[in-house]
C-alpha cells in the first residue's frame, strides 16, 4: 500500500472524516499538506499567527490561553480553524505536547474545502458545540 493510501486509511479512522467514501479521502489527501512538530514548539501563537486548519494525526497538542493550559488535542482532533472562519488572529497558543504530526489545510482552501465536503463541515460543527459547551460550564 502506497504513503496516499496509508494516509486516507489514518482519516477514515478520525471523526471527522468517518462519513467520506475512500475516494473523497484520497482527494483530502492530496489537498492538505503533513506537518511535524516537536515537543516544546508552538504550532500557533496566541493575537499573531495562524496558517490553516490542522488535523492531529499523532501526538497531542495544548491549547493555552493567557498561558494557561486549557486543554490538550490529540489524534483525530484539530485547530486553527476558527481565527480562518472568522478572519481573526488565533486566541490561544497551540503547543505540541508531545511530538506532533498533523495534516494542514491552508487558510485559503478552508472555504472551498468545506463547501465541497459539507459531511466534514457538519462533524466541525458538533466540535465546535462540544468546544463551546465545555468553555461555558468554564465560566460557571
Amino acid at each position: 500500500m502506497g504513503r496516499q493510501e496509508d494516509l486516507a486509511d489514518a482519516l477514515a479512522s478520525l471523526t471527522i472524516f468517518s462519513d467520506l467514501s475512500t475516494p473523497e479521502l484520497l482527494r483530502i489527501v492530496e489537498t492538505f499538506t503533513e506537518v511535524s512538530f516537536p515537543e516544546g514548539d508552538r504550532v500557533l501563537r496566541q493575537g499573531l499567527s495562524g496558517a490553516g486548519f490542522y488535523v492531529i494525526l499523532e501526538g497531542e497538542a495544548t491549547v493555552r490561553v493567557d498561558g494557561v493550559d486549557r486543554a490538550t488535542l490529540s489524534r483525530g482532533e484539530f485547530f486553527g480553524e476558527v481565527s480562518i472562519l472568522l478572519g481573526e488572529m488565533p486566541v490561544a497558543d497551540i503547543v505540541a505536547a508531545r511530538p506532533l504530526r498533523c495534516l494542514l489545510l491552508a487558510a485559503d482552501q478552508v472555504e472551498a474545502f468545506l463547501n465541497a465536503h459539507p459531511k466534514v463541515m457538519y462533524r466541525m460543527l458538533q466540535v465546535q458545540a462540544r468546544r463551546l459547551r465545555q468553555a461555558n460550564q468554564w465560566r460557571i
